[in-house]
């Protein structure tokens, strides 16, 4: 039973767009851990982070601009998950249309070290994911579209 719901909150992260899906660490540790034939950038925010907000456009463009070239983008809110209205409403005033997501876990000391272990839990904070997981690289800053192309570059063959 815990394997179907794991698989069920996979397949509405994955195919549900236009709604913010509270999710719990299992679920975003299946996401992140399938082999698949595309990079993924999997970027952890929150609404009361300036710099996130700052960036969440950058996020944005490169969600429009390489959907089509088996690079996804996972926005991966860290606000509380009763903040669920004001994570929606942020992103459609951002006419934001990438995957979003809210992670519904309250102790972030159990999950931020299977992230990444250099991880002090600052954010904005980003992985990347490269395709059939076969490298990972973890940043914990503020990106500019321009640097974010330059790293999905970077992984590409």
């Amino acid at each position: 039973m815990k394997i179907f719901i794991c698989w069920a909150l996979l397949m509405g992260l994955i195919f549900f767009q236009g709604d913010v899906e509270v999710i719990k660490w299992a679920a975003l540790e299946e996401y992140m851990d399938k082999k698949e034939d595309k990079i993924k950038v999997i970027n952890f925010w929150a609404t009361w982070c300036k710099p996130c907000m700052d960036e969440l456009p950058y996020f944005e463009q490169i969600h429009e601009e390489y959907k089509d070239k088996n690079i996804e983008v996972l926005l991966v809110s860290l606000d509380q998950a009763s903040m669920k209205d004001k994570v929606k409403a942020s992103l459609k005033k951002n006419n934001v249309t990438a995957k979003a997501v809210l992670l519904d876990e309250v102790d972030f000391n159990k999950w931020i070290n299977l992230v990444d272990t250099t991880w002090s839990g600052s954010i904005p904070a980003t992985l990347i994911i490269s395709k059939n997981n076969t490298s990972k690289t973890f940043y914990e800053r503020q990106f500019t579209k321009q640097q974010l192309e330059e790293l999905i570059h970077s992984l590409k063959p």
